[in-house]
């Protein structure tokens, strides 16, 4: 990469999504949302081709949508401000937000750790660091490359991580936890820190940030009713969005004006994410998922 350049880079890591684009042409939709969708005989194809590809005989019967029964239809976007979900889908999009504002923006912002020439992240800006030893852009070296793998694998323990403390901890403390030690591992950049201690520490925190952010995407889908499922988890995608659209300002522009201040924005960002995850009403550990709303 350190030859190739960025575009290569993104070329290669685009090339995976390729088996899972073509994989989604097998993917059958569930029985269980034609079923809330009133389209009863797509749901009857589905579970049709399930018994049969199991060498099943599919029970006789007619399938009855229980909502149906009880004149209950599809939610609609005001139905997530309903009293008993207002306060919920509020703190989920607010936490949704900051879990994208967090995580791109350390994605973001350790390759210009990396550029800085400087260990004292605290007093200078990115633009200093440069300036200080070149009048150009200073390029990724393969060391670099090196840290920026081995920070993203982080990820694959920080989802270990979190699929075992989460059946213990339950959904919110699982959440504010992983903030709390994301804000934590971020504020400790501001310190004068070797370049394996930057790595380090951003290792940590791209971990747990990475487990936050699937840990509302066990969350959400657990809180909404089947009517409101689809509609509450692709909202708060949509809000997750804002944060990643905004986070770049942060991480690129606002560092070259000071490290610090991407540092403290993240930092305040995560301990605003773990007061929301504490303050959602609902915790869905061990708790039956709602029908309708």
């Amino acid at each position: 990469m350190e030859t190739w350049g960025w575009r290569w880079l993104l070329v290669f890591s685009a090339l995976p999504l390729l088996f899972f684009a073509f994989s989604c042409i097998w993917l059958p939709e569930s029985a269980r949302y034609y079923m809330a969708s009133g389209r009863t005989d797509m749901a009857l194809k589905t579970l049709q081709k399930v018994a049969r590809e199991n060498g099943k005989i599919l029970p006789e019967g007619q399938l009855v949508d229980k909502a149906v029964q009880n004149g209950q239809n599809r939610g609609s976007f005001a139905s997530l401000f309903v009293p008993n979900l207002r306060n919920t889908t509020i703190l989920l999009w607010f936490i949704w937000m900051c879990n994208a504002f967090c995580y791109y923006g350390i994605v973001l912002f350790t390759t210009v750790l990396f550029q800085s020439t400087d260990e004292c992240h605290g007093g200078h800006s990115y633009n200093e660091t440069i300036n200080a030893t070149s009048t150009e852009c200073r390029p990724l070296m393969q060391a670099d490359y090196f840290d920026l793998l081995s920070t993203t694998l982080s990820e694959f323990p920080g989802l270990i991580i979190t699929a075992t403390v989460i059946e213990f901890l339950g959904r919110k403390k699982t959440m504010a936890l992983e903030f709390s030690v994301y804000s934590v591992f971020t504020f400790l950049l501001v310190f004068c820190l070797d370049r394996r201690l930057v790595t380090a520490f951003i290792f940590i925190a791209r971990a747990f940030i990475s487990g936050a952010f699937q840990c509302v995407y066990v969350y959400t889908p657990e809180v909404y009713p089947t009517t409101l499922r689809a509609l509450g988890l692709g909202s708060s995608s949509a809000m997750a969005r804002l944060g990643a659209i905004v986070t770049p300002f942060v991480a690129q522009v606002a560092a070259g004006y000071s490290l610090v201040t991407p540092i403290v924005i993240y930092g305040i960002s995560a301990l605003a994410g773990v007061v929301a995850s504490l303050l959602l009403p609902i915790e869905t550990k061990g708790r039956q998922m709602m029908e309708s709303h």
